[in-house]
């Protein structure tokens, strides 16, 4: 296949060749669990999650790695303002990040690997650089062990940074460094720590550094060499340059392809936990629908900021009822109807660096076509139209008719409930509605169409009764 990536950082736009005919690895960094997923942090497992369909479709074995950071700083400090163990911490939020996975209709991780169940991994990694001369024990005795920089010549290659230009790792005690810039691969176990925080080694009790856990795991269950790294573009530097650069100085080839999502704002600013800016997934949910918000972090080019708002929100949201609404029409005009192949147009978009914007218009002007032999009356049409739009919005993670939104159309928590009762009522009137019709009271039976158009509610009268859905470019007021 010709899949093209845009490489942020080392490589231009080129054809994807995988490493293994036929099969594809892939690792992303995942969550460090010291809280629950905001939706900056899930744009990122929706965007590798459509990679990952994409790829699929295209008829590759996609291995995808995607890790969980159990063990950090912030979680040793968050754990103990709550005073909780911190491994108890951890697995509460990774629990959370499982769900919010599942609740947006992302395929599970193939693997998804906890730091902790791979120090020795680790210990091994840093052990060959300290032999081979790109690693060193920290010079004050703590018992840190740090990547030398200046001993890598190649350092700042993936974010296109000059060493001296780069400001200090502050990721430890400046005082064990020969340069400031050097990070740490190992922490050393400190007074007033959870002694269950810590692991024995040859170099002291301690656990390993952020960088030092992602380079030994992808190497694990993908190999010194596979097709494509990838995470938030925050992750370039200095995470994943550091991860480059180890893994490369250990004698790996490490990751062939980068691919780095952009992020999503509020406020002008970053999502981030940091700066309490948060919008977390399972919040949310409970008033939108779970597939309303993944159309909404597909919808943009995943290299291009989203700055979240409420109106951008609700636009989207209205957006995915439009493809839905002609999913369910013609599904019961014409039922029994699977996904099929989807358009040249919207493959070349898929191909050329998952240019969603470009893909979606694809899908629209199919959707457009679809509801016009809807009311053609074209059967045969509709039939082939839907298997091509279904394969569409089934590369996105977006069909309706399909798990996990088959049935509840994708309806969670607080709106499902809000769904369920809003049905109901409507229900109400349409049948009001039928029964004036049957006495031929077309005046009544008017009035109740209208009261439900300035509403947003459009009706549609078909062979077997009546059907409903929100028209909001309909509603008055």
């Amino acid at each position: 296949m010709s899949l093209r990536l845009y490489d942020t950082a080392i490589r231009e736009i080129r054809d994807f060749v995988p490493l293994r005919p036929g099969k594809v690895g892939i690792y992303h960094c995942g969550l460090t669990v010291q809280g629950p997923p905001h939706i900056g942090h899930i744009r990122k497992e929706v965007v590798f999650d459509v990679l990952r369909r994409w790829l699929q479709h295209r008829g590759l074995d996609v291995t995808l790695v995607a890790n969980v950071t159990d063990i950090d700083d912030k979680i040793l400090a968050k754990s103990a303002g709550a005073e909780r163990p911190w491994w108890a911490w951890a697995f509460e939020n990774e629990r959370e990040l499982d769900d919010a996975y599942a609740v947006l209709g992302c395929l599970p991780p193939t693997y998804q690997p906890r730091a902790t169940g791979h120090i020795p991994e680790m210990v091994e990694l840093m052990t060959t650089l300290v032999e081979r001369g790109h690693a060193y024990v920290a010079v004050d005795g703590s018992g840190d062990v740090y990547f030398d920089v200046r001993s890598w010549p190649a350092y700042g290659e993936l974010s296109h940074q000059r060493l001296d230009d780069m400001e200090p790792a502050a990721d430890a005690d400046p005082r064990g460094k020969r340069d400031p810039r050097d990070f740490a691969l190992w922490k050393a176990h400190k007074p007033g720590e959870p002694d269950t925080a810590s692991w024995p080694t040859h170099y002291g009790r301690g656990r390993p550094g952020w960088h030092l856990e992602c380079s030994a795991m992808a190497a694990k269950y993908l190999g010194t060499e596979f097709d494509i790294h990838g995470g938030g573009l925050d992750l370039r530097f200095p995470h994943h340059e550091n991860e480059l650069a180890q893994s490369r100085a250990a004698g790996q080839a490490f990751a062939r392809y980068w691919m780095h999502n952009a992020m999503v704002n509020l406020g002008g600013a970053k999502m981030s936990k940091s700066v309490g800016n948060t919008l977390l997934v399972s919040e949310v949910v409970k008033r939108i629908r779970p597939v309303e918000l993944r159309y909404y972090l597909v919808a943009a080019h995943y290299r291009s900021v989203i700055e979240f708002s409420e109106e951008s929100l609700a636009a989207d949201g209205a957006a995915y009822r439009r493809l839905e609404g002609y999913v369910l029409r013609a599904s019961e005009n014409v039922p029994g109807v699977f996904p099929g192949s989807v358009p040249v147009d919207f493959a070349a978009a898929m191909d050329d660096d998952l240019a969603l914007p470009q893909a979606l218009a694809v899908l629209f002007d199919a959707v457009r076509e679809g509801n016009g032999l809807l009311a053609e009356g074209d059967a045969a049409g509709v039939r082939a139209n839907l298997a091509s739009v279904r394969a569409m919005l089934g590369v996105l993670g977006l069909d309706p008719l399909a798990p996990p939104w088959a049935g509840a159309a994708g309806a969670g928590g607080a709106a499902e409930r809000l769904h369920e009762v809003v049905d109901a009522l409507v229900s109400v009137l349409l049948e009001q509605r039928q029964e004036a019709r049957a006495r031929r009271d077309f005046t009544t039976a008017d009035a109740l169409r209208d009261r439900l158009k300035a509403a947003g509610v459009a009706i549609e009268d078909t062979p077997s009764g009546s059907r409903w859905e929100l028209d909001d470019d309909g509603r008055e007021g």
